[in-house]
């Protein structure tokens, strides 16, 4: 097992820990055929995805391109030795014009700003992957999507497992069930082998629901705890897992949960946080006992437990909040029960 450090004190020293390929991710390299294409590299997952796929090639000593795709160029991706293409993936014309590779991680999404602008959010969230898996039928697809598509889960429940229908709240949740829809077509019609990937929420030092829980503690805001209960998991595990799941991905498509395995309060979460920080942290609302909650039981048999627990975040996240670290600016809204974000 990897150790890690008891503090992280820079960008580059986060980003270095993000991006750590695991053990079972570096052996998985040796056996996975063909290049790895990463779609919507941009985003705040995207870059470590690239990179953990990268550093996990290196050290497995194979020869295998990784290959990252957005909108806009990626010149920090090159910089490490990744091959990065600029597409317009609305247009089907330029996906078709991407490399034909055997394995693609699909990341693009639009989730924040969708009250006022849904037809944007849709375009993105149904015509780009209706694109991407038109193009590439003969591709495995390890395709991101969201444990927002299950309905509210009640806290007594144990979360949503991948055997829960789909109730999607509001345009957002209904649209990445659309995305899903997508890959799932392509799959039943022309034999795509598709792993859906539905994830929350993945956290790290400068963004997620723990940094937004902290944040507000620290500025003495209050946290709302109406939407009591969440899971998170670190988003290197996050990333060293959704590329490994490539291996899972058949036809008709496969459901993975990728979450951490604790429920937990944001009531103590925000508390703790108030011990850390030398703060007292103020508490709103009243917990509902729903909330957007994923049963991780297989990706964990799969895969093991993650190797940042839940605790070691909160400690890393308290000491970056107190010394002014980056952050993303973007807030998660996990406090949302009505889909609107």
């Amino acid at each position: 097992m990897q150790t890690v450090p008891k503090t992280i004190n820079s960008v580059e020293e986060l980003d270095e820990l993000l991006s750590r390929p695991s053990e079972s991710l570096i052996a998985f390299m040796k056996r996975l055929t063909g290049d790895i294409m990463i779609l919507g590299a941009g985003g705040k997952v995207g870059p470590t995805m690239a990179l953990t796929a990268k550093r996990a090639v290196d050290a497995a000593g194979v020869k295998k391109k990784i290959i990252a795709v957005d909108l806009l160029p990626l010149p920090a991706l090159k910089a490490k030795g990744i091959e990065t293409i600029s597409c317009n993936m609305l247009d089907l014309d330029a996906v078709s014009k991407l490399p034909q590779v055997e394995n693609i991680i699909y990341m693009v999404g639009r989730k924040f700003g969708s009250t006022g602008s849904e037809s944007m959010t849709w375009a993105i969230n149904v015509i780009v992957p209706y694109h991407v898996a038109r193009t590439f039928t003969k591709s495995r697809i390890a395709a991101f999507s969201t444990g927002c598509v299950y309905p509210i889960m009640d806290i007594k429940t144990g979360g949503a497992t991948e055997a829960t229908p789909a109730e999607p709240i509001g345009e957002y949740a209904q649209s990445s069930l659309g995305r899903e829809r997508m890959f799932d077509y392509f799959s039943d019609t022309q034999k795509e082998r598709v792993v859906q990937v539905r994830l929350n929420y993945a956290v790290e030092l400068r963004y997620g629901v723990l940094y937004d829980i902290a944040s507000k503690v620290w500025a003495g805001e209050p946290v709302d705890v109406t939407t009591g209960y969440a899971n998170v998991i670190w988003q290197g595990d996050a990333c060293n897992q959704i590329i490994q799941s490539l291996e899972l991905a058949s036809t008709p498509a496969r459901i993975l949960n990728v979450t951490g395995p604790e429920t937990f309060s944001i009531r103590e979460v925000a508390n703790t946080f108030g011990k850390l920080l030398g703060k007292t942290a103020v508490i709103s609302g009243q917990e509902n006992g729903l909330g957007y909650l994923n049963n991780s039981r297989q990706a964990n048999q799969l895969f093991g437990n993650p190797t940042v627990p839940l605790g070691q975040v909160i400690e890393w996240i308290a000491q970056w909040v107190k010394k002014g670290g980056a952050n993303l600016g973007k807030a998660t809204h996990f406090e949302t029960q009505n889909g609107k974000y």
